[in-house]
């Protein structure tokens, strides 16, 4: 089996400011992630596309920071130059930085730090001409959740790599796009699914979950997901729609230690009675 990756999901629970993200690198770091992935998007470009949500209240007013859709993402929002920081301060303390990319003007700027893993998020997943660009100008790894996709539009993702010859960099996430998830709405067995269907054709498999606790993630390793993504947070109770669907530092801790020990337990016997059994075979064998 091979090794869990934990990716931590700092999204928006940074609140916009560059110490926190700091924070949430180092406390990621600190208990076990592999990766820490931030987002990216060209606000405006936004705004023209969908103005009925951008230019209107946020529907979670508690959770907003603007008086606008707009303003809430502008402000939330941070530019190049501190993704740069943050991409820096992540090889100071020796986690790699990774990204999720909203459009192409974000993924220009994105591929320009270079970093391993850029990613596609379940918006953006039929957004073809963005996933051209990546393939295109991109040498990492590319990884894609598919929430709100139908089973239809992921062969036409899958086959569009595959014409790009851009599949064995491809990585599909079992992903449903609610904030938090509630256990009925997991359904984890789609990364059966996906296994079943895609593992020869893409580099591998991962899980993105927006649910509470860490149980389900074991579940999806145990069931062939090598990738884990986790919303990451410094502390639930802190504003944002997103901290309530995420884990805190002591959480991220004991996911790693439980993945890697399902690791080691995901194994065949290397032969029909093992050593340690021996003995008892002796004492308790009829």
């Amino acid at each position: 089996m091979t090794k869990p990756i934990i990716i931590a999901e700092a999204c928006c629970n940074h609140m916009g400011n560059i110490d926190i993200a700091k924070q949430l690198i180092l406390a990621a770091k600190n208990n076990g992630a592999d990766y820490i992935k931030f987002q990216k998007r060209d606000i405006n470009a936004w705004i023209q596309r969908k103005p009925n949500i951008y230019n209107y209240p946020h529907p979670n007013a508690e959770n907003s920071f603007g008086n606008t859709y707009a303003e809430h993402r502008k402000f939330l929002e941070f530019n190049i130059n501190e993704h740069k920081m943050l991409n820096e301060y992540c090889k100071k303390v020796g986690i790699n930085y990774c990204c999720s990319v909203f459009d192409i003007e974000s993924a220009k700027e994105i591929i320009k730090l270079n970093p391993k893993i850029i990613k596609i998020p379940s918006a953006c997943n039929m957004n073809f001409e963005l996933l051209s660009f990546v393939c295109d100008n991109f040498d990492g790894e590319i990884h894609l959740s598919l929430g709100m996709t139908k089973k239809a539009d992921i062969d036409k993702i899958v086959k569009f790599f595959i014409d790009k010859k851009r599949n064995n960099s491809l990585v599909l996430y079992a992903c449903t796009s609610a904030y938090p998830l509630k256990e009925e709405d997991v359904c984890l067995l789609g990364i059966s699914y996906l296994k079943e269907k895609y593992s020869n054709l893409v580099k591998s498999i991962g899980y993105s979950g927006h649910h509470q606790g860490i149980v389900i993630d074991i579940a999806a390793y145990s069931l062939g997901a090598n990738f884990i993504e986790r919303h990451f947070t410094l502390d639930n109770k802190l504003k944002g729609t997103d901290q309530k669907a995420s884990i805190v530092p002591k959480q991220l801790q004991e996911l790693r230690k439980n993945l890697d020990s399902i690791n080691m337990c995901l194994t065949y016997k290397t032969k029909d009675i093992l050593d340690v059994e021996l003995s008892n075979k002796e004492k308790l064998k009829w």
